[in-house]
């Protein structure tokens, strides 16, 4: 894949708010001091009017976000995740969750990819924060085109909405035709010995390390998890019945993300082995993010590693 286009899913969900903005005159975007950041600052410079700086106060934000919504706007909220989700939690749960307000929250920088930024905003725990919240829709794209498809989804849809972005310049690996549906997986590559469960980042390591089971003789099918909540529960039984092993990829804790979410479903339906490949329960460190994702095992060397020990399991 190293001659596909990179792009970091920030910039794509900078590029659609500016572009749905044309769409809905209803369409606000507020930021927390973080506009260049986050790329709300695209939007802020084409619809000024429908952008609002709320300042490194961010539970404040979600509360002028939640009066927003209640008088009938669509509103983004954006800053880092660890702030987004972690020091808003309450006024997310609270003032957005428990009305079931049109708001979006648009988290950038989230994981270990964030790189040099350290430990305090390496937020790993995110998405299971939000999974927590009733009724909480999240999103975790993993390229460009993902991205802008599911912020235009978001858009359309009424009720709380968790996107999360990356900082890190990632490879396109959907296809050109790929549509993106809320609460649905993507079989990226077909296989029949076990199957790789990705998200964000992590959907481009995954492909490779099928790539390099595939030349040790075993078939490994890919699936694009971009919806965590509500997870797509069919594709995972099928998977598990036609595979009879699964390991999750993310770029996250393993506690309450996305492999939290796929043992919930396998274990309730058809238990088969399931691995989790993520941070595993640790605070992340400051470094160039690859050198990060390498450190912290989220690579496709890690992923095919665990896809040999769960095809071994099955046996």
């Amino acid at each position: 894949m190293s001659d596909v286009i990179k792009k970091a899913t920030r910039d794509s969900y900078g590029a659609a708010l500016v572009e749905l903005g044309a769409e809905y005159d209803n369409l606000v975007v507020l930021d927390a001091d973080l506009a260049a950041a986050t790329k709300t600052g695209g939007f802020r410079k084409a619809y000024p009017d429908r952008f609002f700086d709320c300042g490194i106060a961010e539970g404040n934000m979600m509360g002028v976000a939640a009066g927003l919504a209640a008088a009938g706007k669509i509103v983004f909220a954006s800053s880092f995740a660890m702030f987004a989700a972690g020091r808003a939690f309450e006024q997310v749960r609270n003032s957005i969750g428990y009305p079931h307000l049109n708001v979006k929250i648009g988290a950038t920088h989230a994981g270990i990819s964030v790189g040099e930024d350290g430990a305090t905003h390496q937020c790993c725990e995110d998405i299971a924060l939000m999974r927590t919240i009733p009724g909480m829709t999240i999103l975790n794209p993993a390229d460009d085109n993902e991205a802008k498809q599911a912020v235009r989804a978001a858009v359309e849809m009424n009720g709380p909405v968790y996107l999360r972005f990356g900082r890190l310049a990632v490879p396109v690996v959907t296809p050109a035709d790929y549509t993106f549906k809320i609460g649905k997986g993507a079989v990226l590559r077909d296989g029949k010995d076990v199957t790789i469960v990705a998200t964000g980042l992590m959907v481009g390591e995954a492909l490779t390390a099928a790539e390099q089971l595939a030349g040790e003789g075993i078939s490994a099918r890919v699936i694009n998890m971009a919806t965590i909540k509500p997870i797509d529960r069919d594709i995972l039984v099928e998977a598990a019945r036609d595979t009879g092993a699964l390991v999750t990829a993310e770029e996250h804790s393993i506690i309450g993300g996305l492999g939290s979410a796929v043992a919930e479903v396998i274990c309730e339906t058809l238990p088969v082995p399931v691995l989790r490949v993520g941070v595993n329960d640790t605070f992340g460190s400051s470094g160039p993010a690859l050198e990060l994702l390498k450190k912290y095992g989220l690579c496709a060397e890690n992923i095919a590693a665990h896809a040999k020990e769960a095809y071994r399991l099955k046996k």
